[in-house]
């Protein structure tokens, strides 16, 4: 689908008329990312998993006239939603996925009809792994983004989001990190990491406005994250319950990228939770 004169690469199953799932990846991943999600779900729902520009399948467009920002992101699934003839929907939203999904449920209110979280941040935290980050937060300059690039763009950091806090790794298949970097090896898609690893800092008064509104509306909310994630650990899924005090939360056995190893018993928890707030 062309959206800003760019391509942008979408993953749709289900029965057109079912509830909508919408699905938003986080870094460095894309809708690969849900593939066997996908496909457990889409007995039930009509599932969309869109690429972000610069990521999986979508274009990668040139930084000069495309921002590679979280407010931009958010214009564009905005766009993506309005252009499939999604009217209502569930969101899905893990890591960056969280960040671009409340620009877009706050962009059009009453819209989202349930919240389903998978290590997915609500509140900003500190977690030792953004450490590299910090000095590329404080002065953006050439050098500290150079530094950030040789730590973050690795395959031994991407990998590690993969099986980090995993119980039994030879569960999850070597393919999704060696995809997700490979991926980062096209034109342009390196600094567009880059550009949006450096706009984490600016995402302050996003959080806030998305806890207010969630607070205001309290939709039906399910967390379903790995309690062993470095970036966002169980005590901050369970923060949830601050701002949607019946939020549900079941913390599995895993890590940052539960869906890995935990699809089965993520979708399981879905398909409950769906079947008692739709």
């Amino acid at each position: 689908m062309e959206i800003n004169g760019a391509s942008i690469f979408y993953r749709e199953a289900g029965a057109p008329g079912a509830p909508v799932v919408l699905l938003l990846p986080g870094w460095p991943s894309s809708s690969a990312m849900f593939r066997d999600l996908i496909r457990e779900l889409s007995v039930n729902y009509h599932v969309f998993a869109p690429d972000y520009p610069g990521f999986g399948n979508s274009d990668v467009p040139d930084r000069s006239h495309t921002p590679y920002t979280f407010d931009a992101l958010g214009e564009v699934i905005s766009k993506f939603i309005d252009k499939v003839g999604i009217g209502q929907y569930v969101l899905y939203a893990t890591d960056f996925g969280g960040l671009v999904g409340y620009r877009v449920m706050m962009k059009t209110p009453h819209r989202m009809k349930a919240l389903i979280a998978q290590n997915n941040p609500l509140f900003l935290g500190a977690s030792p792994w953004f450490g590299p980050l910090v000095p590329y937060w404080k002065d953006g300059t050439a050098d500290s983004r150079e530094k950030v690039r040789q730590h973050y763009l690795t395959l031994d950091v991407i990998r590690d989001l993969y099986v980090s806090g995993v119980r039994d790794t030879s569960l999850t298949d070597p393919n999704q990190w060696q995809i997700d970097f490979f991926s980062l090896q096209r034109p342009g898609a390196a600094d567009t990491s880059l550009d949006l690893l450096y706009d984490i800092r600016t995402n302050g008064p996003a959080l806030k406005s998305a806890q207010d509104y969630l607070r205001a509306q309290k939709p039906p909310t399910l967390v379903v994250s790995g309690k062993n994630d470095i970036l966002f650990p169980a005590d901050s899924q369970q923060r949830y319950r601050e701002v949607v005090p019946n939020a549900e939360i079941h913390l599995t056995d895993s890590g940052h990228c539960a869906l890995a190893d935990k699809s089965d018993e993520i979708a399981g928890r879905i398909h409950d939770f769906l079947g008692r707030v739709l």
